[in-house]
């Protein structure tokens, strides 16, 4: 069994923001009809800060550890549309990974890194262009990027 995680923050005003990129994925992956016999999904409704909280608590209620968690989330580090998957590391930096690793107690989980680059204008700070809405032409994209990150999801639940 497989615990599949989104990170983003709740509520309409963060829908479609860059750090809500993993709630897309989620969402991907349940319109799909994800394998439920295998999987379970979890968006919190912590922010993301505190998604640690959510994440150990939905652990503690399913018997899982945290080698059974698999979660997608933003990274400025990585180029838009850029996807890398990890089964262990520091938090990189990335509150909502450092939370988590805070949370569970251990960083190794596996981790589904949905690349959203990082502002052209050195003057814009990294909170805000987390926090921004998509460009136009990162809107188009994104469909393409979000079902490659559920493909790997997919790729690993079916490996195990």
């Amino acid at each position: 069994m497989f615990l599949i995680v989104g990170l983003g923050n709740p509520g309409p005003e963060y829908s479609q923001t860059r750090h809500n990129v993993g709630f897309l994925v989620v969402d991907e992956l349940v319109r799909r009809g994800l394998d439920r016999s295998k999987t379970r999904t979890l968006k919190p409704d912590t922010f993301m800060n505190l998604s640690g909280t959510a994440v150990a608590a939905a652990l503690r209620q399913s018997n899982m550890t945290a080698a059974d968690v698999i979660v997608a989330y933003d990274d400025a580090d990585l180029a838009f549309g850029d996807i890398r998957v990890r089964t262990e590391g520091g938090s990189a930096g990335h509150n909502g990974i450092k939370s988590m690793i805070e949370h569970l107690g251990t960083p190794e989980f596996t981790r589904i890194r949905v690349g959203i680059g990082r502002s052209e204008n050195p003057n814009v700070p990294l909170e805000d262009w987390v926090l921004g809405k998509w460009s136009t032409e990162e809107k188009e994209k994104m469909p393409a990027i979000v079902a490659k990150a559920a493909d790997e999801i997919e790729r690993l639940v079916d490996a195990l």
